[in-house]
């Protein structure tokens, strides 16, 4: 996206420090960033740190006559094609959506005549207060973007919503603005159908066996599918992120729930098991926890398991209601392509996408991943998972075709 470039206004909280890291997020997509710091968020990041991953200088202070004769705050507010607020605490979004303007933030705000995204981050409480609800209604009555923050424990110690989204996310909402949201709905009438996040299979009532999935990939996965106009139904195991727009979510906890949830769901077009599904629970789950036993003879438990339900390869045999398109992943630490054409062989699917998960993908940003499928595999080189969303989502879109006139009708019957 070479050529675009956001006024970046990093307001005064903890969640500040990231705003580094999206400059740096961005710069690597080509988007330059001209950096406005508020005095309170000069508390959490230098200007100099701004400065140098930026490359531009940082302006700060409204009254600055350098400045203002250099670039004044009316230029500033329209020399980019997107101004971003992150984090937008409570104070800049009162204000703007009061259309106050007592410092340069503020008045880039209120004189811009580009589109607007904020990004909220503060604490639950502040976040869930009616006056702070209201302020977010009237600016996205106003046009202005307001991203929904991420759910998870804050810096404070409490737990909730309030979270600044990772800063992939924030970086795909805002190439989103800029590039403007989709303007054909390929999968418009589409029912799609997916898993996320891990699954928790319970040892005792504060033990279970789990993994390191994030859901981050299948969490991006829905959201660019919505984007393209599809009904999406999103299984998540338990994770720590925001339902992505225009998602149904079901949240379960055991594979045994999922799929549950999965076949309750059916029937739809695409079905797409992102999810890293616990293979194993144990046979018997305890009623009260397991005590550690002190005795010198005392050796440790037996954990005996039972296997899980193949979600998978239950969705992709289905003699009712088998989406047309099935698709797995397969989460590989070596001999990738091998093992992805044998899981696509043995669960009766139609894709595969295999990530090789030896490094830091599982949590990560970004993933490298190799399509399956009969014809061959196509091998697509390390992206951010927001990319290798949007890019699947364009492949599903181009593998079901336009939805036919008998097929809509049929539907709308």
């Amino acid at each position: 996206m070479t050529g675009k470039s956001i006024l970046l206004i990093i307001g005064g909280g903890i969640a500040a420090y990231k705003s580094l890291e999206l400059i740096r997020t961005l710069s690597k997509r080509g988007i330059a960033s001209r950096c406005i710091v508020t005095k309170a968020g000069a508390e959490f990041v230098t200007p100099l740190s701004v400065s140098a991953l930026s490359g531009e200088k940082v302006f700060t202070d409204l009254f600055d006559l350098t400045d203002e004769a250099e670039m004044g705050h009316i230029e500033l507010s329209r020399s980019a094609d997107l101004v971003v607020v992150c984090p937008a605490t409570a104070d800049l979004i009162g204000k703007a959506a009061g259309g106050l303007a007592n410092d340069l933030a503020t008045t880039a705000l209120l004189a811009t005549d580009k589109p607007v995204l904020m990004v909220p981050a503060m604490n639950v409480r502040m976040w869930t207060q009616p006056a702070v609800q209201r302020n977010v209604a009237q600016l996205r009555a106003d046009g202005v973007t307001v991203m929904e923050p991420d759910e998870g424990a804050m810096a404070c110690g409490e737990f909730g919503p309030g979270r600044l989204p990772e800063v992939p996310v924030i970086a795909d909402a805002i190439e989103a603005a800029l590039t403007g949201a989709p303007t054909e709905k390929p999968l418009a009438g589409r029912h799609v159908l997916l898993t996320a996040g891990p699954t928790r299979e319970p040892l005792d009532p504060v033990r279970y066996l789990s993994n390191h999935s994030s859901g981050k990939q299948g969490y991006a996965i829905a959201g660019a599918l919505a984007a393209l106009g599809a009904e999406v139904t999103l299984v998540s195991g338990p994770v720590s992120l925001a339902t992505p727009p225009g998602v149904t979510r079901v949240d379960v906890e055991t594979a045994r729930d999922m799929l549950k949830a999965v076949e309750a769901a059916l029937p739809a077009d695409v079905f797409i098991s992102v999810a890293a599904v616990a293979d194993w629970r144990p046979a018997t789950s305890a009623a009260r926890k397991l005590k550690l036993k002190t005795g010198a003879k005392d050796t440790p438990p037996t954990l005996n398991l039972a296997e899980n339900p193949d979600i998978l390869a239950t969705i992709s045999k289905k003699r009712k209601h088998r989406p047309g398109l099935v698709i797995g992943f397969a989460a590989e630490t070596h001999d990738l392509e091998t093992h992805a054409k044998a899981k696509l062989a043995r669960k009766g699917c139609d894709w595969i996408v295999a990530n090789d998960v030896s490094g830091d993908v599982m949590g990560g940003a970004d993933n490298e991943i190799a399509l399956v499928r009969a014809a061959g595999v196509e091998t697509w080189p390390r992206m951010d998972k927001g990319a290798v969303a949007r890019k699947l989502a364009a492949e599903i879109a181009q593998a079901l075709g336009p939805l036919g006139d008998a097929e809509s009708e049929s539907r709308a019957g």
